[in-house]
């Protein structure tokens, strides 16, 4: 298992997603609509808003994971903030980074997973909106463009919550 890379810029990261005011806070119906589209429309079992702290992810919102959150060095969505748009493992298993990840080898079986990486207008990106299965499979173009969107209706939501905490 290959844990992700704490870029160099991860404090001011950090310090922006702290100033939002939304880690640890209760669910919030807005969000835990996103995640149970998600799972609908994509035919997924796992669907989560996963925002990545300093030494952990910690869902916001969730559909089949009982968990509220995990470790950011055992996370697929600490590799998917680093990347410019979505990152999808077809099948984590025959992948270096995950085949040996306790994700992957005991519960949840995270076989197949895309994040969208959740970039705020600050510039930095605090989390993904995340698909998960316990099986293979792949996003084609019109899924992914599906997806993108979903992730786009996110942020804009994420900002206008942030944006109603500061008045």
């Amino acid at each position: 298992m290959l844990a992700a890379p704490i870029p160099s810029y991860d404090r001011e990261r950090l310090a922006a997603l702290r100033e939002m005011l939304i880690l640890d806070t209760p669910p919030e119906e807005r969000f835990d609509k996103v995640v149970q589209f998600a799972a609908h429309e994509f035919d997924v079992p796992i669907a989560l808003i996963s925002l990545i702290d300093e030494n952990r992810q910690w869902f916001k919102a969730r559909v089949g994971l009982d968990a509220c959150e995990t470790g950011r060095d055992i996370s697929f969505c600490g590799h998917a903030i680093l990347q410019p748009d979505i990152f999808v493992i077809p099948d984590s298993r025959a992948d270096q980074r995950f085949a040996d990840n306790p994700l992957v080898t005991g519960a949840p079986h995270v076989i197949f997973y895309a994040g969208a990486p959740l970039s705020m207008p600050s510039g930095f990106v605090i989390g993904t909106l995340c698909l998960i299965d316990h099986k293979p499979r792949k996003l084609d173009a019109t899924e992914l463009a599906i997806f993108a969107s979903l992730r786009d209706l996110l942020v804009e939501e994420l900002a206008n919550r942030e944006e109603a905490s500061d008045e």
